[in-house]
């Protein structure tokens, strides 16, 4: 039978799943930590996704697909080398960067899809520009996390063999997911003139864009979330929201976005569609950080959350730790408001900092809704989605029934089905089950005044 790999190479860590590709079967995965920060050397996540090929090499694959953390700055001069650590989605110093491109290509959300934010590669290429000039002098080429990977693991040091695909392509603020093509003048701009930058060339879906040494196919790969949203096999109508280290709303759509505001990004999915999503900086990271608050464990916190009524008696937490991309306010910071004497306590604590996030991705939807999408289906993945109190305070903030697929490595299963695609001409696997919530409480009011809040940040 033959197998294929699917790698997710994330902010946190590398995941690798070794699927069969007809049925779809899991025969092994594995997983190496990633190292922390906002700029990593990438050759870390080389080493990591070496170490973790290496825990499976006992299966002989026939083809591999890696997906990868969005927007990611890698730099390379003209004989391939990394001149810098890359800076990454959730690094915020390009900011600035971001508010002039967008006024000097004031109709660059018309070329692209979406106005620029900091993650985007466009903003950091400009940061570099105006921050590192003699980096900018050796750069070569700019590549993205999964298609610098997909190229050092074809063992090519030409700079011309670099690939990518649509759907990370539509991340970088500076390629149209409508003509499928780089708009060159939006790259000049970012570098203040350099004419000569090399980008990865453009892999239609199913189709391979490399091999390894050894003759394993590399497919084209995909941005985390187009692998996220083909791992599920989500179809047209479906609303994703994943809440992981960031959390994020995004749609499965057969018509583009171009969102003037910026809330939303227009991206491309991994089959041919597109991706419209909106992205919070703030997810997962505040529930562990408010458990340490309260000196308790993930699953104390998430009995403690339930444990207080909808609303948290008026306690009301803007979970925006990091700063945040939606709304686009980089520098805020998060707060709590309400406190009274009476509910000041762990319970409401707890609940409100599930209600914050999950506020957050409402308020996310609601911008996917005004720019013409209606959800058929909401779907909750990530890991805080294994949460009984998200999963309920989910349901009840979105007043709307959620499906939760069985857990599994989304990402990486979504690489897998697309090598799949790739090798055999189909991957219409049916991986797992869906599991139904439905609201347990009214929590409209709740809901009404958090977006309020948001909306006067």
């Amino acid at each position: 039978m033959p197998l294929v790999a699917g790698v997710d190479s994330s902010t946190q860590s590398v995941k690798v799943v070794i699927r069969d590709a007809d049925s779809g079967e899991l025969v092994a995965q594995s997983s190496v930590p990633h190292p922390d920060g906002t700029e990593v050397n990438p050759i870390e996540w080389e080493k990591a996704l070496d170490k973790a090929l290496a825990q499976v090499s006992d299966k002989k694959i026939d083809a591999i697909s890696i997906a990868g953390q969005q927007h990611g700055m890698v730099a390379l001069d003209s004989k391939g080398e990394v001149i810098r650590d890359a800076l990454l989605w959730n690094d915020t110093r390009s900011a600035k960067a971001a508010e002039e491109l967008n006024a000097e290509v004031p109709d660059i959300h018309l070329r692209t899809g979406s106005k620029l934010v900091a993650s985007f590669t466009a903003s950091k290429i400009r940061w570099l520009a105006d921050n590192e000039k003699p980096n900018l002098e050796r750069l070569a080429a700019v590549g993205l996390p999964h298609d610098w990977l997909s190229w050092r693991l074809s063992g090519s040091r030409n700079l011309d063999d670099l690939f990518t695909d649509r759907s990370d392509a539509s991340g970088t603020g500076y390629f149209n997911p409508v003509t499928n093509k780089y708009e060159l003048e939006i790259v000049r701009t970012a570098t203040r003139g350099k004419s000569d930058l090399i980008l990865p060339k453009i892999v239609a879906p199913s189709e391979f864009g490399g091999e390894t040494e050894n003759g394993v196919l590399i497919a084209a790969g995909a941005g985390d979330n187009a692998g996220a949203a083909l791992g599920l096999n989500a179809k047209v109508g479906d609303l994703i929201i994943s809440l992981g280290t960031s959390g994020t709303a995004f749609a499965v759509s057969k018509t583009p976005t171009k969102d003037p505001t910026g809330e939303i990004a227009g991206f491309a999915d991994a089959t041919g569609n597109f991706l419209p999503l909106a992205c919070t900086l703030n997810a997962a990271k505040i529930f562990a950080s408010v458990a340490k608050l309260l000196k308790v464990d993930l699953d104390e916190f998430a009995s403690l959350a339930l444990g207080a009524k909808s609303g948290a008696e008026g306690l009301r937490l803007l979970p925006h730790f990091d700063g945040e991309r939606t709304p686009n306010r980089p520098d805020i910071r998060g707060n709590y408001s309400g406190i009274t004497h009476e509910n000041l306590t762990p319970e409401n604590l707890a609940r409100a900092a599930i209600e914050g996030v999950i506020a957050g991705m409402v308020f996310a939807a609601q911008a996917l809704k005004r720019e013409g999408f209606t959800a058929e289906r909401i779907l909750l993945v990530g890991g805080a989605a294994k949460s009984e109190a998200v999963q309920e305070i989910t349901a009840a903030m979105f007043h709307s029934e959620i499906q939760l697929p069985t857990p599994g490595e989304y990402v990486a299963d979504g690489a897998a089905r697309q090598a799949a695609w790739a090798l055999t001409g189909k991957a219409d696997w049916s991986i797992g089950t869906t599991k139904r919530i439905e609201p347990k409480v009214d929590a409209g009011a709740v809901t009404a005044n958090y977006l309020e809040l948001i909306s006067k940040l």
